[in-house]
């Protein structure tokens, strides 16, 4: 225990009190604050159908505002002249293209929670910046939507329409072009000596 004289001035002893009170606070254990957990990743359940239901001719147009949407569909129904062709991957997934890269690139379908599924690179998680989020699809029509807003913006909601087998009529009557037919080579003409 520490003991002062009588003869102390009360200034002094107020010195000593606020560097002991001081050296009490900057000695003992420090208390860390718990850093703020971070947010969980989404986790990838099964997506709402196969990446093979994908595969296949695709008229193609896109949308900005929700009024466009049926106009849309049908746009894209009438592109089958020029379809956009979605095949399949070595890993299970799609060759589609992402925004801004003229390569296909592989994609597969994640499923998320509330019953939603997007389309995007693979070991990412659902929902990425990269991903497609499937709007709608019946086995017909495909609509996806950019997560990344900057990208939606410029491209759209994109409508894909499954084009009929060439030379069959689609749901729209439209016959879907069939394939020039290789012309047969001319035969040999004799030789003669």
């Amino acid at each position: 225990m520490i003991s002062f004289s009588r003869s102390a001035s009360p200034s002094f002893l107020a010195v000593v009190l606020i560097g002991l009170a001081l050296a009490g606070c900057a000695g003992g254990p420090k208390l860390e604050q718990p850093a703020a957990p971070a947010a969980a990743p989404t986790p990838t359940l099964p997506p709402a159908f196969p990446a093979q239901d994908l595969i296949g001719r695709w008229g193609l147009a896109a949308y900005h505002q929700e009024a466009d949407r049926e106009r849309t569909v049908k746009a894209a129904a009438n592109q089958c002249s020029n379809p956009y062709v979605i095949t399949a991957s070595t890993t299970g997934g799609v060759m589609m293209h992402l925004a801004d890269d003229a390569k296909r690139s592989d994609l597969h379908l994640k499923g998320a929670p509330g019953g939603k599924t997007y389309l995007g690179l693979p070991g990412d998680p659902p929902g990425s910046t990269q991903d497609r989020e499937v709007v709608s699809f019946d086995g017909r029509a495909l609509i996806l939507r950019w997560v990344d807003p900057e990208v939606q913006g410029r491209y759209g909601s994109m409508v894909y329409v499954r084009c009929s087998p060439e030379g069959q009529k689609s749901a729209h009557g439209h016959r879907a072009k069939a394939k020039p037919k290789a012309k047969p080579k001319p035969k040999p003409k004799p030789k003669t000596q």
